[in-house]
């Protein structure tokens, strides 16, 4: 599953998770933690929207 940042390109994939940022591979979008935000803007999880 992919979700789009609210406020740049960066697409987080669950496959790939942000390995620069301590979150593994296979991480669910759900299960990272609530102060994660946007690798490239530090835009807040909460915006983010799941790709179909």
């Amino acid at each position: 599953m992919e979700y789009q940042c609210p406020d740049c390109p960066y697409v987080y994939n669950e496959e790939e998770g942000d390995p620069d940022n301590g979150i593994s591979p296979g991480t669910k979008f759900e299960d990272l933690p609530v102060n994660w935000v946007c690798p490239i803007c530090e835009a807040k999880k909460t915006g983010f929207e799941q790709q179909e």
